[in-house]
């Protein structure tokens, strides 16, 4: 597996991914092994992979179509409140950074980022494929920021499980959010 940032010649694979999982498209029956809620354009992939350096990838080595493309196996978006703030729930999540304290840091817009949404393709679930790109996000976004948060609707227990048992994240609270529960997770980059 190929673990790097993605570029603008990547968004159109990620969009086919994403859309394959997302609420609004997913197949019913698939629901149940996970999802991701917020739609993405193209113009908003592009400003968070050229303004914001927060689109990674992890790319099928054995898995080469036809235009000598590798397959996108999984994304990972991360990126700054600033970036995430034109989306309602994240101006919640924002408004609310000034009453959280994780570890003994009180948070703010500027010591931590939003994870997410993350996408593996199912093929590829349960490969440590997960783990590998979260790995590679946390590490790029540690340079500027020391805390990691992330949220996951509560109709999605399965991205729950994989948040804290494989990546090790943890609960901060529990909000609710234009009629839907959410835990809200988080850890320390490192930084």
């Amino acid at each position: 597996m190929i673990y790097r940032e993605a570029t603008v010649s990547d968004i159109d694979a990620v969009l086919a991914l994403h859309s394959k999982y997302q609420i609004d498209s997913i197949a019913e029956e698939d629901k149940k092994d996970g999802f991701v809620t917020t739609p993405f354009t193209r113009q908003q992939l592009s400003e968070l992979i050229e303004r914001e350096s927060g689109l990674f990838i992890a790319l099928d080595e054995a898995d080469e179509g036809p235009s000598g493309v590798k397959r996108v196996a999984a994304y990972v978006m991360a990126a700054s409140w600033q970036f995430w703030s034109r989306w309602p729930l994240f101006a919640f999540m924002i408004a609310d950074l000034p009453g959280l304290n994780y570890r003994g840091i009180s948070l703010s817009v500027e010591n931590s980022y939003q994870y997410g949404p993350v996408c593996v393709d199912g093929p590829f679930r349960g490969s440590g494929v997960l783990q590998g790109i979260f790995s590679y996000a946390l590490k790029a976004m540690s340079a500027r920021y020391p805390v990691l948060l992330t949220f996951v609707n509560q109709k999605n227990p399965r991205s729950y499980a994989a948040h804290t048992r494989k990546l090790e994240l943890e609960l901060i609270k529990e909000f609710e959010w234009n009629g839907n529960r959410y835990w809200e997770l988080g850890c320390l980059t490192g930084a």
